[in-house]
């Protein structure tokens, strides 16, 4: 049996070149987009004659391609049914059959072959070279025939595949391309979110060609892949042309330039390592996403057979000591707090298939205006043009490696091939800077070994064993989950601590919403204003366990909703910000501390106050205005036992009881909005200037704001004011920190 090209091909470049575009045979009359429960603003630009018409993989350009992009025939048939006569319809390729951009929008089961037809014609000029059939993504299993010959297959939802078709062309006439898929989404393979049941974190299933198909017609000789790994310490990037001969005349030469202006040259034996100059590098970063452009050309003697161009980036990832000793992620040699979005890649119109590349560059573009500096691209692979654009506009990338089941040795087998795929597709990208091997143990097996092959496959990355449940402690990083969050696991001497999901605040808009009545997050928000409010001392709290617990990232869920999940920072059509990207520019931590809130009494989140404390009980006056606090102590909030969840323990109190008084001065300000902003565990009662101002049951894991009852909150005045405080403690872990705050920037936009 022929298999499968597989040709280690890479991704997007410094300039998006399109042209290529196939034109139909057929017109598009009588094809339109069905209608899903939400459609973004682009769908009504998709139409067959521009299907995704960008050059698909720009890292490795070549001036020569034909987009197959557009209408094919479809038809559906049983399992074992034979190539059928009479087709069901048009489908538009790259939009699974799932999709309402497809045109079709029907599951594909199981028991069902989803057949794919179209014609073409080769350009006469092609006719003395070799041509490729390439295929971005096809889920799952495919099987191909051009011109009746089976040219071969492939097994595998995320990773491109091609096929050289030469020998089975006419090159006169009409040249048929048919393509036999089968998907049972919800086997043992690698599948990510997909289900044919979709509910909770769930989500449509995705079946059929799913990215761009294109033909390409290369030369006998010809340039099959880069690998580019910056080497910062030799000043140069470490380059392999692969090329599909062993041939001893021939060379390849590189070149790396600044916009047009050469930098670096080197020339030197295909399929070996070469170090291409970059003499004073610029250094990729979110803030300063700096690409070299590269031209490759493959000779043999003083002529051209190949040449082909692309970009790299100068950067580099390691784990470092700050000044304090804690394990801290590093760029380029300095450590950077990364703080991003849980990014699923799901659309409500084209399910894994973004409608236009603008719309795959708009979420992107979002993030950054928001001030974030990292995505975890979530148990997916996107197509390169997305990677494209997070090289472009500066993007930090967690790379998840795509779940399965992975419960038989079949699969296991799979989810290998697979993620091997993964890193040789996506090595060349700069924004990724950290491959995740399973999420939440989901068919998590042998980690330590699969941690080993994934870092010796490439150590010019950090690799994260397992983001959330079941760390096997290996790896470079140790992750931990917590909704709504957050908190940090420790930093050990060889890894970083992160938070590799928190938040998942809701909120639902109208019209905006996948259905009607069934919709979740995390925790729900009733409006705008609440969604924010406790958005900004979420993140507040993120920093202080970045500074004080040596936390090295945090990433919240998440960019968008997706379908019934509503915990997204856009509406999942794209429409609706939930909060203004200037709102969330100044709540971020990486811009401006503190920005969105105003600090009128600080707690530990926000500073190191003093308080009167006692374990004693005091007279039952202890929480009027004049008492007297002689015999009491001094300490620095918060107060509790260390490890309890969401604490930030200065002063250790460890007894059933702790009473706590301050006196704070206020000016003139405006008091409007004025809330508790409170941890305790457990049972807490707050005076304002003796007057109760909130009894505060049971117990909490994070700092949540509260509002002030009216009599308490009339006693606040200019000049001294009196904040007292009980907790009462009974089990487990015990923490006690009490500030006032209130909200200063705008809240949301629509």
């Amino acid at each position: 049996m022929r298999r499968c090209l597989r040709l280690l091909l890479t991704g997007p470049a410094a300039a998006a070149f399109l042209g290529g575009v196939a034109a139909d045979a057929e017109t598009a009359t009588g094809w339109s987009p069905a209608r899903a429960p939400l459609m973004t603003r682009w769908a009504a630009q998709v139409n067959p004659t521009n299907s995704h018409p960008e050059y698909p993989r720009p890292q490795l350009v070549r001036s020569d391609w034909l987009n197959l992009n557009g209408l094919w025939d479809y038809a559906l048939t049983p399992l074992a049914a034979p190539k059928p006569t009479n087709y069901d319809g048009r489908i538009l390729v790259p939009f699974p059959i799932e999709s309402a951009l497809s045109g079709v929008m029907k599951p594909l089961d199981a028991e069902t072959t989803l057949w794919y037809r179209r014609t073409t014609r080769i350009p006469r000029q092609w006719q003395s070279r070799r041509v490729r059939l390439h295929f971005g993504a096809a889920d799952w299993q495919c099987r191909v025939f051009v011109n009746g010959h089976d040219v071969g297959e492939h097994c595998g939802g995320y990773d491109r595949f091609a096929f050289d078709i030469t020998d089975n062309l006419r090159c006169n006439g009409d040249e048929e391309i048919v393509v036999a898929l089968t998907d049972p989404t919800e086997g043992d393979q690698p599948r990510g979110k997909q289900s044919r049941n979709p509910q909770g974190i769930f989500y449509s299933s995705n079946s059929g060609i799913w990215q761009t198909v294109w033909l390409e017609p290369v030369s006998q000789f010809c340039i099959d892949n880069l690998s580019m790994t910056p080497d910062l310490d030799a000043k140069g990037l470490r380059l392999s042309v692969a090329v599909n001969s062993l041939a001893d005349d021939l060379r390849v030469f590189a070149i790396a330039l600044d916009e047009n202006t050469p930098v670096g040259s080197v020339g030197g034996l295909p399929n070996t390592q070469l170090l291409l100059p970059v003499p004073t590098p610029k250094l990729w970063s979110p803030t300063n996403p700096f690409l070299y452009n590269l031209q490759v050309s493959l000779k043999r003697g003083d002529r051209d057979i190949d040449r082909v161009s692309g970009y790299f980036g100068m950067r580099n990832v390691a784990l470092i000591k700050d000044d304090k000793g804690v394990t801290r992620i590093a760029l380029n040699g300095e450590p950077l707090f990364q703080f991003g979005t849980l990014d699923q890649g799901f659309w409500p119109d084209g399910i894994y298939t973004a409608p236009t590349d603008e719309a795959l560059r708009s979420d992107i573009a979002f993030i950054k205006s928001a001030g974030f500096n990292l995505i975890r691209k979530h148990v997916k692979v996107e197509p390169d043009r997305w990677y494209y654009w997070c090289d472009k506009l500066g993007l930090l990338v967690w790379q998840d490696m795509p779940s399965g089941n992975n419960a038989t040795p079949e699969g296991q087998r799979q989810f290998e091939a697979e993620l091997l795929h993964m890193v040789n597709d996506l090595y060349n990208h700069p924004s990724i800077v950290l491959w995740v091997l399973f999420n939440e143990g989901w068919g998590q097996y042998d980690t330590q070994r699969l941690a080993q092959r994934l870092k010796s496959l490439d150590p010019s990355r950090l690799v994260d064993d397992a983001s959330g449940w079941a760390d096997a402690r290996v790896g470079d990083i140790i992750d931990s989950h917590t909704y709504p969050g957050p908190s940090a696991p420790e930093p050990e001497p060889g890894r970083a601590a992160v938070l590799g999901e928190f938040g998942g605040l809701g909120l639902t808009v109208n019209s905006h919403c996948w259905s009607t009545n069934r919709h979740w997050s995390y925790r729900m928000e009733p409006d705008s204003r609440a969604l924010a409010d406790y958005y900004a001392l979420l993140l507040r709290e993120v920093w202080n366990l970045h500074n004080v617990c040596g936390l090295s990232a945090a990433v919240y869920t998440q960019t968008t909703d997706v379908e019934t999940e509503c915990n997204g920072l856009l509406t999942y059509d794209r429409a609706v910000a939930k909060m203004d990207p200037a709102f969330l520019l100044q709540a971020n931590p990486l811009v401006h501390q503190s920005s969105v809130i105003r600090i009128i009494v600080a707690d530990a989140l926000s500073g190191s106050p003093t308080w009167k404390y006692t374990f004693l009980m005091p007279q039952t006056n202890w929480f009027e205005t004049d008492y007297d606090t002689t015999g009491w102590k001094d300490g620095t909030a918060g107060f509790g036992t260390p490890k309890t969840p969401g604490a930030v323990v200065r002063t250790i109190w460890d007894t059933d009881d702790i009473w706590l008084r301050r006196q704070f001065a206020l000016g003139e300000e405006n008091l409007l909005g004025v809330k508790l902003e409170v941890h305790h565990d457990e049972d807490a009662e707050i005076y304002l200037n003796g007057v109760l101002a909130s009894k505060l049951p049971n117990f909490i894991d994070h700092y949540d704001q509260f509002d002030i009852l009216p009599q308490a909150l009339a006693t606040l005045k200019p000049g001294t004011n009196t904040l007292a405080v009980h907790c009462h403690q009974t089990v487990g872990g015990q923490y006690i920190d009490v500030g006032l705050i209130a909200p200063i920037a705008p809240q949301t936009t629509n």
